[in-house]
């Protein structure tokens, strides 16, 4: 009979709302990252009209685009990792045992979770530089470069909580390693994947 290490799944408060807490930032997090990428979209078309209707030299539209999709990238990331939007690859996970396949999940969460916490040491360290220093772009606009490398600590932070609600999650058996179930097949994992893929069409 299989049982599963560190699985202690119970009522704990502190815990609880921790959790809920970074959920809620995560969720934050998409929404913010989804308006960046509009307001991407709204300059490229401000560009558009003003380079090529009223012929006129655009000047912020360029840079403003590159810190929005940059911004996004980082800031979006606890969201994409909460929901598991990213590439991945869960080959061997579906084919070993429920024992390996949690600790292959533990390992692999908490190696992720202390490279973004060394990212982001260094990426703080990078920004705090930028506005000391008071860096400029060297475009035409001159932004000041400490606002938009802002997201580069500000979403490495945030993932690293995510990573950490995981790990959490993980131990007090909240939620299985890599979503799969014990009694869950690589048939029945490709199944939900490709149900998900249709927009979950039989």
């Amino acid at each position: 009979m299989h049982r599963r290490p560190l699985s202690f799944k119970q009522a704990n408060p502190p815990m609880d709302g921790f959790i809920r807490a970074v959920t809620f930032l995560s969720r934050v997090t998409g929404v913010v990252g989804a308006l960046l990428i509009g307001f991407a979209v709204f300059a490229i078309c401000d560009m558009v009209v003003e380079r090529y209707i009223f012929n006129m030299t655009t000047v912020w539209q360029i840079d403003v685009v590159t810190y929005c999709i940059v911004g996004a990238t980082f800031v979006a990331s606890p969201y994409v990792l909460m929901t598991r939007g990213h590439v991945n690859v869960d080959i061997l996970p579906l084919h070993v045992g429920p024992t390996t396949r949690f600790w292959l999940a533990l390992v692999t969460s908490l190696v992720a979770c202390a490279f973004c916490v060394i990212a982001f040491v260094l990426c703080t360290a990078y920004w705090y530089q930028a506005y000391s220093e008071r860096w400029l772009s060297d475009t035409v606009w001159r932004s000041r470069l400490w606002i938009p490398l802002l997201a580069m600590p500000v979403g490495l932070c945030l993932v690293s909580l995510q990573y950490i609600v995981d790990i959490l999650a993980l131990l007090t058996g909240r939620t299985p390693p890599f979503g799969i179930k014990d009694k869950e097949s690589a048939e029945d994992v490709a199944r939900a994947h490709a149900e998900q893929a249709l927009g979950g069409a039989e």
